[in-house]
């Protein structure tokens, strides 16, 4: 390696926006440590968008018109190796936009926070030498993360580490980290209110009445089912305040105003920036449970409640962590009106919860994972780069 500073590229992918959060969480935490040549690309867009988007398409469908079907194609296609004819055709796409982008930038290494892993196959054919990190996103392993040339593996736990052992990857590979999410999400402190839009400081300043704070993430891949009677049966109870977040979904925004009656306890939102600020002004979580969402909420403490998972990857992860006691799944808005009452009832399972939520969480996430690149690739580098 030169004297430099390290040139990094990391791949992601669009479909849904936990693989460019990862990816930005890490390229923040390399340029906090000096590393400024740090390039993100969106390789399928680049290279392929037309099929790119067809298939982010049927990808986001998938998730609404047929779940089963997705799960069933997930779990089936889980301990395929690389080497299956299916896989060599999935790893081939985008291998001429990088062989493009490896002449263009020249890099020194190559992060993918999505499993196209059309790196290796490029470099075996071409007879390059660059080194490989994985960073696999979700608490669930799928068989298109690993390949024998990928030189680093960031998992989220010691679980993963075990599975990933036990296909084959030597235990040197793998770095247990955690799933990065950006600094806010770990800080303890509050960020300062002033600089939120006038309707949320109003609403994170609204505390007359103690209640517990219920965070509905309702407007992701489309609308969550049901929403309207979860809303209705925690403030049937009077004893919670809850805020529905509909992200860009206007639609279910203008429709849940509709339909609901004015009631002091619930607030909608619509897109909103501040997540971070949400999650540690609440009491616990209910969302979807993709890899990045299920770490920012345990980052930020938050007991998890997960509604109506997608079989696939987000039903495996919502098993996984409440495997591990963070969080409760449930099926109808009265079973998930009834588990939040239960907990906020008990205040030592509250308690007992929070424990594990601490022994779980890896909020530094990022921060690790850059400092063992460079520790692991430039660390000639990183010296200088801690005199400069």
């Amino acid at each position: 390696m030169t004297s430099q500073t390290p040139k990094i590229i990391i791949l992601y992918a669009s479909y849904g926006d936990g693989h460019y959060q990862a990816s930005k969480a890490v390229e923040a935490s390399l340029r906090s440590r000096g590393v400024t040549d740090v390039t993100l690309l969106d390789l399928m867009a680049e290279a392929h968008p037309l099929i790119n988007g067809i298939t982010r398409f049927v990808y986001l469908q998938s998730f609404k018109t047929i779940p089963r079907l997705y799960g069933w194609v997930y779990n089936a296609t889980k301990e395929m190796p690389q080497e299956a004819p299916l896989l060599e055709v999935i790893n081939s796409l985008g291998a001429g936009k990088l062989q493009q982008t490896l002449r263009e930038l020249r890099p020194d290494l190559i992060i993918h926070t999505f499993p196209q892993l059309a790196m290796p196959r490029l470099l075996k054919r071409t007879g390059q030498s660059l080194p490989l990190a994985n960073i696999v996103t979700d608490f669930d392993l799928h068989g298109r993360w690993i390949h024998p040339g990928v030189d680093r593996y960031y998992v989220a736990t010691d679980d993963m580490k075990a599975e990933m052992m036990n296909r084959g990857i030597p235990e040197d590979r793998i770095r247990v980290s955690g799933i990065p999410v950006k600094p806010e999400f770990g800080r303890q402190s509050k960020t300062s209110e002033k600089s939120f839009p006038e309707p949320l400081q109003r609403l994170l300043s609204e505390r007359p009445v103690r209640k517990p704070t219920v965070l509905l993430m309702a407007g992701a891949y489309g609308s969550m089912q049901g929403v309207r009677e979860v809303i209705e049966r925690l403030t049937a109870l009077d004893r919670y305040r809850v805020i529905t977040v509909c992200g860009r979904n206007r639609e279910l925004y203008r429709g849940l105003q509709g339909q609901l009656c004015p009631h002091p306890d619930v607030h909608l939102i619509g897109y909103v920036k501040q997540v971070a600020e949400l999650m540690r002004s609440s009491d616990c979580i209910v969302t979807k449970p993709g890899g990045i969402t299920l770490s920012e909420a345990l980052a930020c403490q938050l007991p998890i409640f997960i509604y109506r998972p997608v079989p696939g990857q987000e039903l495996n992860n919502a098993r996984y962590l409440a495997q591990k006691g963070v969080a409760c799944i449930t099926r109808t808005p009265a079973e998930l009106a009834q588990e939040i009452d239960a907990l906020f009832g008990d205040e030592s399972r509250l308690t007992e919860l929070r424990q594990k939520i601490e022994n779980l969480r890896r909020p530094q996430a990022a921060e690790v994972i850059a400092d063992d690149i460079l520790q692991q690739w430039f660390a000639p580098e990183r010296a200088e780069l801690v005199l400069t």
